[in-house]
């Protein structure tokens, strides 16, 4: 076997491969029998028909190509050794002229890696911004505690107040038609909190129990299902139930209540530990990107379009079950955002993840940063952790599936790698 390379534009080569006679028709005949085993030939058992009567029933092309896919693995391997080839793609096969007797010749281009220049990546030192704790952080806290901690009483006496929850029935129309999922029964509104259309609940406070009217509101104009996008709405209402929270006191029992603690000045100082905690958690992770992102700015590459297309289709469904997972129809989103802005964004995202990719491989390489068996059990304890599962059960589920393997692999490399960067720059917090 025969392979000679001839490098063209970007990172693509061309291979071109010439399998000997006998190779090759040794091929053919093992595609003959293979083929014969799996498809029906009358007057013949699976696997027993001569090899004239199988290419006149499945073509001579068809075994030809089930020949070729099984020597090429081999050649591939071989070209990638000899030639030291660093593909980033599997390679496909262009043409090919195959004729029981002759050498087989296959032409056949691969994509090889880009090149990475590196800027400096040790070395450096990098300003972040400080991320303060906010001056009302430790209010808000305690306000969430003790609304934990709050009760729901119901008022019977007075107009539903922007605090109050409203258990209400409400069903709504647009353009003279029921509203599809625009209804419910014994619905419990958070006045004060709501996620439902601007204005709903608005026109909800000063009503009294058992008030029933009609609201009139608008669909904003990027709301996800085309039909309501920027259109009118009225809604049928009728409060059957209005709550109150009633708060507690933010006293010694109560803080011994919620934790470990005796005093209020105890749960203020355990929340004023975990304010700063929290902080310099934010700063640490702050503090990697903008290192990570100086490196990656500095670096020079060529990124070809063929790689930013595969990976941007890659991210589309990924996008697309994530919006599924949430009710949301792809096909909607591409008439509200509009397709062209859509492949933009993607497109974008794509050559950002693959020069992030590029770069902290080129790294790895250039500081001889390799995986160790640790490594993968790190990560596979921070990933149970995250799913709730107990390790050797994550590794059971996903250990299996080649491709989810890799990318968990790629993973612990990036980790490996930042930590590396973190460890040979400087930050300072300002």
């Amino acid at each position: 076997m025969k392979v000679t390379l001839e490098k063209e534009k970007e990172n693509v080569v061309k291979l071109d491969i010439t399998i000997p006679a006998k190779d090759a028709a040794d091929a053919y005949n093992k595609a003959v029998h293979k083929i014969s085993q799996y498809v029906n030939i009358d007057g013949f058992r699976k696997g027993k028909a001569p090899r004239a009567v199988v290419e006149r029933h499945v073509g001579t092309e068809r075994i030809k190509q089930e020949a070729i896919e099984n020597l090429m693995p081999k050649a591939i391997n071989q070209a990638v050794v000899d030639n030291n080839l660093d593909l980033i793609a599997q390679p496909y096969i262009t043409s090919y002229n195959f004729n029981i007797g002759e050498d087989l010749t296959v032409t056949a281009k691969a994509e090889l890696r880009p090149d990475v220049t590196l800027g400096q990546y040790k070395g450096l030192t990098i300003e972040v911004k400080d991320s303060p704790i906010e001056e009302d952080a430790m209010q808000k806290s305690i306000d969430n505690l003790l609304n934990q901690d709050s009760e729901q009483v119901t008022v019977i006496d007075r107009p539903t107040k922007e605090t109050d929850i409203a258990v209400i029935d409400f069903e709504g129309t647009a353009n003279g038609e029921k509203i599809q999922g625009g209804d419910a029964k014994n619905y419990p509104l958070d006045l004060g909190h709501s996620n439902f259309i601007p204005g709903f609940a608005e026109q909800i406070v000063g009503k009294n129990l058992n008030d029933e009217f009609d609201i009139k509101v608008t669909f904003p104009e990027d709301y996800h299902d085309e039909k309501l996008k920027g259109q009118p709405a009225t809604f049928k209402i009728k409060i059957n139930e209005i709550k109150e929270r009633k708060v507690p006191e933010l006293d010694d029992e109560f803080a011994q209540k919620v934790g470990p603690f005796k005093t209020v000045d105890e749960l203020k100082a355990d929340i004023q530990k975990y304010l700063e905690s929290q902080r310099e958690r934010t700063n640490k992770m702050n503090s990697e990107n903008e290192v990570f992102k100086t490196v990656v700015d500095a670096a020079k590459v060529d990124i070809p379009q063929s790689m930013i297309d595969r990976e941007a289709n890659s991210l589309r469904e990924e996008y697309k079950q994530r919006l599924a997972a949430q009710g949301i129809n792809w096909d909607a989103l591409v008439k509200s955002q509009g397709e062209d802005q859509l492949l933009k964004n993607l497109n974008e995202d794509a050559l950002i993840r693959i020069k992030n990719s590029l770069v902290i491989d080129k790294i790895a390489k250039e500081e001889n940063i390799k995986l160790e068996q640790k490594d993968l059990e790190k990560k596979f304890a921070q990933l149970s952790a995250a799913y709730g599962l107990k390790p050797q059960d994550l590794i059971k589920q996903l250990g299996q599936n080649a491709q989810v393997l890799a990318s968990i692999s790629q993973q612990a490399l990036n980790d490996k790698v930042r930590d590396f960067l973190m460890e040979n720059n400087k930050v300072e917090i300002k």
